[in-house]
């Protein structure tokens, strides 16, 4: 069954309040290690660990910067001009190591940074440490968008962190009205925005979630301060997402930035429903702390991996059903691939005859109840179509999870289906497609080798 994600956004949310919320439900950290590893530039590790926020566990994600990039963040006397509590209580950090976690102290960071002279320990975190005083650099959207393309992460991941930052740069282009291409982004385009962006689509992809429900996005009140000056909150750019996604607001009399412009466009990008179902069954929980502290709120992102009560085995969807006959084999295949692209489960052509016993094509579409509209626009766009028949449907399907094995080949991607102690394994065709054609040997050696490896895990 596909996977649906929960975000409670009561207390806000932030990229990094995002990704530890994600690495809490399981996310792969050798993944995002690898990522982190290769991304093309210094002056920052990260640490993840465990901390308590009002008195609760929550897992951490903290993106350290060195002196030339710090950006006051979670400086809660710049951001709000007055004196708070301390926002960063101490952070034992969990290190990943041989396969092993250990609680590594504060002060024993550990770092990834290619400078001969550094005096830290190599092992596992990322760091800048020239030893020179950095300006702040102003990044437009190409630029960070050749930093991302540089990442070792799957095409899906660097998709989503492009989406993302596209998102952000639309709104800000929107609040100082000038064009996309000439934004230049400032709080966003920091390192730890980056940092934040590239580990929020790595951490997500990895856990292969198909729906996000975000009930709503919990705002506060008053002003922050930024690059650009002191900024009522919500900020420019968070309205602007807000209100070209449509993402429903709570405002609390609270002051304070709950939800910042990263946060809201990572909650745009995934966001596939605004409602929860009736009734349902948690399955995981993962808690995500944030950075800064505020009296009335917990600071905290819960993120639950849902299965509605009703969906035990079953799954609703909606059958898209209209007849052509004036159109080109061409144009369906333009098509088909187009729906598959925006989402749909399954797209189809069957051969019917019509009136006037002409020859025609019955066009299938599978998808979810929020993608018909996206469905139906594409078919009505595309074909010569002037009607859609619409069938609400639920099927059986069996529990489902998407694995990575290693082969002779290379890694390959197949998609494990259970039922009870069943356990069946099916190679991704592209991946075997791909590996075949890399390594010249015929399709089918490929295909056994990697359900073979499958078989072995």
């Amino acid at each position: 069954m596909d996977k649906k994600l929960y975000l409670d956004c009561g207390s806000g949310i932030s990229g990094d309040m995002f990704v530890a919320a994600m690495i809490d439900l399981g996310a792969d950290l050798d993944a995002l290690e690898k990522a982190l590893d290769s991304l093309p530039a210094d002056g920052f590790f990260v640490e993840i660990g465990r901390v308590k926020k009002s008195g609760i566990d929550c897992c951490d994600f903290h993106v350290h910067l060195d002196e030339g990039h710090e950006n006051h963040d979670h400086d809660m006397d710049y951001l709000y001009g007055s004196a708070h509590p301390a926002a960063e209580p101490d952070r034992p950090c969990y290190e990943k190591t041989d396969g092993e976690e250990h609680i590594q102290e504060e002060g024993e960071h550990r770092c990834h940074c290619h400078d001969e002279g550094c005096g830290r320990d190599r092992e596992t975190h990322h760091c800048g440490c020239q030893g020179e005083q950095h300006h702040h650099t102003h990044r437009g959207l190409a630029e960070i968008f050749s930093i991302i393309d540089a990442c070792d992460m799957t095409e899906t991941a660097k998709e989503l962190a492009r989406k993302i930052f596209r998102i952000i740069g639309e709104a800000e282009a929107k609040a100082h009205d000038v064009p996309l291409e000439e934004v230049h982004f400032h709080e966003v385009g920091a390192l730890d925005s980056i940092v934040d962006v590239v580990a929020a689509a790595v951490t997500f992809d990895s856990l292969h979630i198909k729906e996000v429900i975000i009930p709503k996005l919990t705002e506060g009140t008053g002003t922050v301060r930024c690059r650009h000056g002191v900024m009522p909150v919500p900020v420019p750019a968070t309205v602007n997402i807000i209100s070209a996604y449509k993402i429903p607001m709570e405002l609390t009399g609270a002051e304070g930035e709950y939800v910042t412009p990263t946060g809201a466009a990572i909650a745009a990008a995934i966001s596939t429903s605004h409602q929860l179902p009736p009734s349902f069954v948690i399955k995981k929980a993962g808690l995500g702390a944030g950075k800064r502290a505020y009296t009335d709120r917990s600071g905290i992102l819960r993120a639950f991996l849902i299965r509605g009560e009703d969906d035990e085995g079953r799954d609703k969807v909606v059958k898209l059903e209209t007849d052509i006959d004036d159109c080109s084999g061409e144009v369906l295949g333009y098509v088909m691939k187009k729906l598959f692209k925006a989402g749909a489960k399954d797209v189809h052509y069957a051969p019917i005859f019509m009136k006037k016993n002409r020859p025609a094509w019955e066009l299938t579409v599978i998808c979810r109840e929020d993608k018909v509209e996206e469905m139906e626009k594409i078919i009505f766009t595309e074909t010569t179509t002037i009607g859609i028949r619409e069938y609400p449907l639920r099927r059986s399907i069996l529990d489902r999870e998407e694995k990575e094995v290693e082969t002779v080949y290379g890694k390959a991607s197949v998609k494990q289906v259970s039922l009870g102690k069943m356990i069946r394994s099916y190679p991704e065709y592209e991946t075997v497609k791909k590996l075949a054609k890399k390594s010249k040997v015929p399709f089918m050696d490929v295909f056994d080798a990697v359900k073979e490896a499958a078989k072995k895990e």
